[in-house]
Order: structure tokens, then C-alpha cells, then sequence
């Protein structure tokens, strides 16, 4: 089991960057894929950002890859979103998520969720 909370939505100008936290509980952290996931008004959730158990291994959406960068720390149990050169359509809840399996960037392949935080980027 593991219990998710994300951290540092806000609002930021466009063209600006933001850093999204995701403490993680328990100690299985490290047996667990993590992936970014966000909603954006009016649409379904869709896949941001994912890595591996080690962290050696990652993949992006193209609407970010460039841009957004994920890490994970599996000491600290945190997986973070650096966010750049943000763009008013990256407005969204976004979501952290674990899995059991790489690669997968659907997100009825996630079994744990965070509540969400906001990012709102202004023009």
C-alpha cells in the first residue's frame, strides 16, 4: 500500500517553471513505477511523466518531453515534476500515481493516487 500527497502547485506566468513534490508512504516505495498524470479543464486525466524503480529509466509525454523533467529520491520516498518553460495549456490538476509496471501510461494501470494540486500557468 501507499498513500501519495502532492505538493507545490500555484500559479506561474507563462514561459516561467514550477517544481511538483509527491511524498510517498510506506516502506515499498522503491517496488513501484511513479508517473505524473494531470486533468486539464473540460478533458480526462491523461499521462505527463513516468519513471522507473531505480530511476534510471524515463518517459514523457511529447506535449512536455523537454520541458517537464521527473526524478525520483527513494530514500526520502519523493518523486518530483521540475516543470519549464510552462505554457498556459499545462494548466491542470496534476496528479501523482504508482504502478507496478513500466512503460504503461494508462492510468487505470495506477493503483495508487494523490489528491492533486493546481497549476495554473497565465499568459
Amino acid at each position: 500500500q501507499v498513500q501519495l500527497v502532492e505538493s507545490g502547485g500555484g500559479l506561474v506566468q507563462a514561459g516561467g517553471s514550477l517544481r511538483l513534490s509527491c511524498a510517498a508512504s510506506g516502506r515499498t516505495f522503491s517496488n513501484y513505477v511513479m508517473a505524473w498524470f494531470r486533468r486539464r479543464p473540460g478533458k480526462e486525466r491523461e499521462f505527463v511523466a513516468t519513471i522507473s524503480w531505480l530511476g534510471d529509466r524515463t518517459s514523457y509525454a511529447d506535449s512536455v518531453n523537454g520541458r517537464f523533467t521527473i526524478s525520483r529520491d527513494n530514500v526520502k520516498n519523493m518523486v518530483y515534476l521540475q516543470m519549464n518553460s510552462l505554457k498556459p495549456e499545462d494548466t491542470a490538476v496534476y496528479h501523482c500515481a504508482a504502478g507496478l509496471s513500466y512503460g504503461v501510461y494508462a492510468p487505470h494501470n495506477y493503483d495508487y493516487w494523490g489528491q492533486g494540486t493546481q497549476v495554473t500557468v497565465s499568459s
